[in-house]
C-alpha cells in the first residue's frame, strides 16, 4: 500500500512537473542543461584545475575517479535489477518526444548521480563553491524531470547514489 502511494505521489509529481516544460525555450534550456552532465565536463573541470594549478586538484581529481569507480557499477547494477520504466513507456496519456533516452530503465537518474558526485567533491574539497555546483546538481536532476526520461524518484535516488559514493571513496582515501 505504500508502494504504491509513493508510485502514485511519484507519477502525479512528475506530470505537474512535466507540463511545465512544454515551451520550446524550456526544452531547450533542459536539453543543453542535461547535456553538461554527460560525462565529458567532468574532465575538463579536473583538467583545468590542474592547468591552473589549483590548490588540491590532484586530490580532487582522484576523489573524482574513485567516487565514479564506485558509483559507475552500483549504478548499472541497480539500474539493471530494478528495471523501472521510463515515463514514457509507464503514463499511457504521456508522449515524450523531447529525447530518447540512453537505456530502457529510468531508476536511479545517471545524470544526477554523475552530478553529486562532482557537487559532493567540490563541497569537500572548495566549499566556497559548494552552493553553486549544488544548485547545478539539482538543476540536472529537474532537467531530467522536465526532458521526461526521468520520474522525481528517480532523480532522488541519483542524488542520493551519487553523494554516498563520492563520501565511501572519500573515507577510503582519508
Amino acid at each position: 500500500m505504500l508502494l504504491k502511494r509513493l508510485e502514485q505521489w511519484d507519477h502525479s509529481f512528475f506530470c505537474r512537473l512535466f507540463s511545465r516544460s512544454t515551451s520550446r525555450q524550456m526544452f531547450i534550456s533542459s536539453y543543453w542543461l542535461s547535456k553538461t552532465a554527460d560525462g565529458p565536463l567532468y574532465l575538463v573541470l579536473a583538467v583545468l584545475l590542474v592547468c591552473f594549478e589549483v590548490l588540491a586538484a590532484a586530490d580532487f581529481t582522484l576523489l573524482l575517479l574513485a567516487a565514479f569507480a564506485v558509483e559507475l557499477p552500483l549504478y548499472l547494477m541497480l539500474k539493471n535489477s530494478i528495471k523501472r520504466a521510463r515515463p514514457a513507456d509507464t503514463l499511457t496519456a504521456f508522449i515524450c518526444a523531447h529525447i530518447t533516452p540512453s537505456d530502457r530503465f529510468s531508476l536511479p537518474s545517471g545524470h544526477t548521480a554523475g552530478a553529486f558526485v562532482v557537487a559532493t567533491a567540490v563541497a569537500l574539497y572548495f566549499p566556497l563553491f559548494f552552493p553553486l555546483a549544488l544548485c547545478w546538481a539539482v538543476c540536472i536532476g529537474m532537467s531530467r524531470i522536465m526532458l521526461g526520461v526521468h520520474f522525481p524518484l528517480d532523480v532522488i535516488a541519483g542524488a542520493a547514489l551519487g553523494t554516498a559514493s563520492c563520501l565511501v571513496a572519500y573515507s577510503l582515501f582519508n
